[in-house]
């Protein structure tokens, strides 16, 4: 039964890229899935992150600090200014430049993790970056959003910020408390947990791309492209940055993984809660789901077919 579990978490992108091609299709399948749908979605896959850690994990962040530093550091360097020079160089409209920034400064996709994992790279690490980068959100990704997409509309840094705060924060540390208090509960819960998280994100961008399929159409070829450069760029730099800071090539491997992969459905939350004038701010951040999931997938299988001489370090966080 785990098999099956793992099996279908792993597809991953096909879901997405499968949810995406049905909301084009039939948009009134998936369009229900809006609103407080999103939120709570989102509040559920963050709490299927939170009661996967421990308060040792927190600890295990000083047992390492200069990999969690440079994944943290070129994670927030990287992103948000590859979104900001894509959406300047090619012009996008407006909506679409927003969305664009807004998901390059959010933190990195849970995903991460499972693609890590399949690549055989550092999975502990992959997970204290995803941890430390998520908590870090709360402050870095209204903020980063304020001052480069400020020139295109004004951003609500405050309401961003709270509402940061309450998506990501809140679950994580509900997470936690299960995992200390609740153990029996979280070890039943935990094989089917990654799964829920899957098709949660899937349903939250196929409800964003079949709410926009008209405007996806029309712009879609341009926004693809720009979605690509994004990601392909976040995984390149992420990798070459940690080379040239002497990390070795299993930790490289790791880092490009994290810098590459965005959390999109907190994008995508934010996008409707707080640009809700510009119903297409959200489509960037759907689109993200789907490539970053479909290019972290391939380098995974490439690397897994290259395995980095490093060895890996054994650990209770490997899932």
């Amino acid at each position: 039964m785990n098999r099956v579990l793992a099996l279908a978490t792993n597809l991953f992108p096909i879901w997405v890229l499968l949810g995406g091609a049905l909301a084009l299709a039939h948009p009134a399948w998936f369009t229900w899935f809006s609103g407080d749908f999103i939120t709570w979605g989102l509040a559920v896959i963050m709490l299927g992150m939170g009661i996967t850690l421990s308060v040792d994990d927190f600890e295990r962040v000083l047992q390492m600090p200069r990999a969690v530093g440079i994944g943290f550091v070129a994670h927030y360097a990287i992103m948000p200014f590859l979104g900001w020079s894509i959406a300047r160089l090619m012009k996008l409209e407006t909506p679409l430049a927003v969305g664009l920034i807004l998901v390059s400064c959010c933190p990195c996709g849970t995903a991460s993790n499972v693609v890590n994992y399949i690549a055989r790279s550092n999975v502990a690490l992959s997970v204290l970056m995803t941890m430390c980068s998520t908590l870090g959100a709360i402050v870095m990704t209204p903020l980063l959003t304020k001052w480069l997409a400020g020139d295109y509309v004004p951003v609500p840094a405050w309401g961003l910020f709270l509402s940061t705060l309450k998506i990501v924060l809140a679950p994580v540390v509900i997470g936690v408390a299960l995992n200390r208090y609740a153990p029996r509960f979280v070890k039943f819960v935990l094989p089917v947990s990654p799964l829920i998280s899957v098709l949660t994100i899937t349903l939250i961008c196929a409800s964003i791309i079949g709410d926009s399929a008209d405007a996806f159409k029309r712009s879609g070829s341009e926004l693809i492209l720009a979605v690509f450069f994004l990601h392909s760029g976040g995984f390149l730099l992420g990798y070459f940055a940690s080379r040239l800071l002497r990390c070795d090539e299993l930790t490289s491997r790791t880092i490009s993984v994290e810098v590459g992969m965005q959390n999109s459905g907190l994008g995508a939350a934010l996008a409707r809660a707080h640009f809700a004038a510009m119903p297409l701010t959200a489509l960037p951040c759907a689109i993200s789901a789907t490539f970053h999931s479909v290019i972290g997938s391939i380098l995974a299988g490439i690397w897994r077919l290259r395995p980095a001489r490093t060895k890996l370090v054994k650990t209770t966080l490997l899932r």
